[in-house]
């Protein structure tokens, strides 16, 4: 869900595995901090896809079988691109991104990766206001063109 409470994602009969990712209605971009280590990087990413992946209907496509039938799970046929930004950038993409309808954001905050246990994460997160967050990974799906416009020019993830 969007932070304006409205589901994004394709209908059925948006989905067009033949199509190119360009010509989709909705972009997925995951802007990742680009002050992490390479570890860390990959983690906050893998993270944000996954939750992304599970809230916006229509990303995966279908299942891949090779030539001895051995199946592969689907990978999203929209296409996801990776892109870096510091961190006063990627907070500011974030806020946009979560007060634009038809965005649905899904953030790895950098308590995140401090705690193991997930209840404990839970709780520490009612001590941070919005503001004084910090992310390791941002991932923001939405209209193409609005999509384009939040993440200007920031480069691939290196």
């Amino acid at each position: 869900m969007s932070e304006h409470d409205t589901a994004v994602g394709f209908t059925p009969e948006e989905i067009d595995p033949t199509a190119s990712t360009r010509s989709a209605r909705l972009k997925w971009v995951i802007v990742v901090n680009s002050d992490l280590p390479p570890g860390r990087a990959v983690n906050a990413a893998v993270c944000t896809a996954v939750a992304t992946a599970t809230g916006v209907s229509g990303l995966l496509g279908d299942d891949a079988f090779d030539a001895d039938g051995e199946r592969y799970t689907g990978l999203p046929w929209t296409g996801c691109s990776i892109l870096s930004a510091d961190a006063e950038k990627l907070r500011a993409i974030r806020a946009k991104a979560a007060a634009s309808p038809g965005c649905h954001v899904a953030d790895m905050p950098a308590v995140a990766q401090q705690i193991r246990v997930y209840a404990d994460f839970l709780a520490t997160m009612k001590e941070f206001s919005t503001e004084e967050m910090d992310y390791c990974a941002v991932g923001i799906v939405g209209p193409r063109n609005r999509i384009d416009k939040l993440v200007g020019k920031l480069p691939l993830m290196a």
